[in-house]
């Protein structure tokens, strides 16, 4: 259960789910505690303030820190690079609209902007069938080392809709 919680979890929670008392909880969690600590596992639980956790063996954070501090950057597609652009310089902006500038259906390219977190939802659109409306997120900025959406670059007039 800690594990899978990935955050401290109450000692009171615990032993709920467990179906203990609180005290027989905590026991044997300070026993197992105490058991990985003296075998040094990679995987250590934390107790503070009556809630506990399960994260890494300082003598292996830097390891670890290497890992997750080079995320593997998840490569985009030509499409989803384009669709991309397209919310970054239209948002909010619905699927319908992405559509009707790139001539083609949408539904996969945002899905995968969406799952890989660069776009998200930003409220319905007050038309018929209330249609999603998307902008980029706070990852997006982030993907691609942008402090803020002003510092997008400047669409080339020659790339400038005609209204």
């Amino acid at each position: 259960m800690l594990f899978a919680s990935g955050e401290a979890v109450e000692a009171s929670r615990l032993a709920r789910a467990l179906g203990l008392d609180e005290e027989t909880t905590v026991k044997i969690l300070r026993v197992m505690a105490d058991d990985y600590r003296r075998e040094n596992r990679g995987i250590q639980i934390a107790e503070f303030d009556g809630s506990f956790q399960m994260r890494t063996n300082k003598l292996y954070f830097d390891d670890v820190a290497r890992l997750t501090q080079a995320p593997a950057k998840k490569t985009l597609t030509p499409v989803q690079l384009e669709t991309l652009a397209i919310i970054a310089y239209k948002q909010p902006v619905t699927k319908a609209e992405i559509e009707e500038i790139r001539g083609v259906n949408a539904d996969h390219a945002v899905n995968k902007l969406m799952e890989y977190g660069l776009a998200e939802e930003r409220g319905r659109l007050d038309a018929p069938g209330r249609p999603i409306q998307f902008g980029t997120s706070g990852e997006f900025l982030k993907y691609f080392d942008i402090e803020s959406l002003g510092r997008l670059p400047e669409v080339p007039e020659d790339l400038k809709e005609t209204e």
